[in-house]
């Protein structure tokens, strides 16, 4: 599902909201929850998952290329754990799915 298809999903839901005013809310929250994480915080949505940031230490990599070492200094990246009802609701859907493709 892509940012439009989201969008398209909520006005097709809630006709009294237009595609615009649609639009404009899934960009308020993505914009609220990149924020967020910017700032370190963590983001908790109960039934779906948290969202948060690890920290990739400094490492030793190597040039594909060349096969020379090259430093690659630490990272911050942005971290999805599902939460219970997340997963098992797609384990469920994804073993009913797959009771249906055999027959």
């Amino acid at each position: 599902m892509t940012r439009s298809d989201l969008v398209e999903e909520l006005a097709a839901r809630f006709g009294q909201l237009t595609h615009r005013d649609a639009e404009y809310a899934v960009k308020t929250i993505l914009d609220a929850m990149s924020e967020a994480l910017v700032r370190g915080h963590r983001i908790e949505i109960r039934g779906f998952g948290s969202f948060s940031i690890n920290r990739r230490p400094p490492r030793m990599g190597r040039n594909p290329r060349s096969g020379e070492s090259v430093h690659i200094p630490e990272k911050r990246v942005p971290h999805f754990k599902p939460g219970k009802a997340l997963r098992e609701a797609v384990d469920k859907r994804t073993r009913e799915m797959e009771e249906v493709a055999r027959g």
